[in-house]
């Protein structure tokens, strides 16, 4: 099973560092000026638009769907690893190399992280609904608040690059389970 989750998790970061380059192409590196608290609460934005998705059967604004949502968290995770190993910066020009590079340093300890908890929980996640994972996003992310809020300081919890990591994971969980309901594997 865990041969089968590497190739689906492959395949989805796959899909989302395409955007992230993409976006990269369209914006520079702009996002570098982002506290992380502001990634944070992209984040938070995000994961409210999943909740609305999943529970409102009505949309006012359809032009997002959770795929997308899902990839936007993936991509806001990494995005907030940067900036906790970089700090803010103003330049646009930062090169684009180095940011992929980034990217996928963060995206392979993500991935590595992932397999040590399979390991442990025995994929757990593949038996949970999607709106149950979301909402273990939410409380990552509102738990990331408080303790931004608290200035980085814990008595006895991880760290925002902990939960961070655990956000991305629980995304890519999603976007695999999404891929195997629709029979696009």
């Amino acid at each position: 099973m865990m041969t089968k989750t590497n190739i689906q998790y492959d395949k989805a970061i796959s899909e989302c560092r395409s955007l992230f380059a993409k976006k990269y192409q369209d914006y520079g590196s702009a996002f570098r000026i982002l506290r992380s608290s502001s990634v944070t609460d992209q984040i938070y934005i995000k994961v409210k638009r999943l909740v609305t998705l999943q529970t409102k059967e009505q949309q006012m604004v359809e032009d997002e769907s959770e795929k997308d949502c899902f990839i936007a968290i993936v991509n806001y995770a990494i995005i907030a690893l940067i900036q906790l190993e970089k700090g803010t910066s103003e330049s646009l020009y930062e090169n684009k190399d180095e940011v992929l590079g980034y990217y996928d340093q963060f995206a392979q300890e993500a991935k590595s992280l992932m397999e040590r908890k399979n390991h442990d929980y025995g994929e757990a996640w593949r038996e949970m609904r999607t709106s149950s994972i979301t909402d273990l996003i939410y409380q990552k992310v509102l738990r990331t608040k408080q303790i931004e809020d608290n200035q980085g300081k814990t008595l006895v919890s991880e760290g925002l690059d902990a939960n961070y990591f655990d956000m991305l994971n629980y995304a890519i969980f999603c976007l695999i389970k999404q891929v195997e309901n629709n029979g696009t594997n």
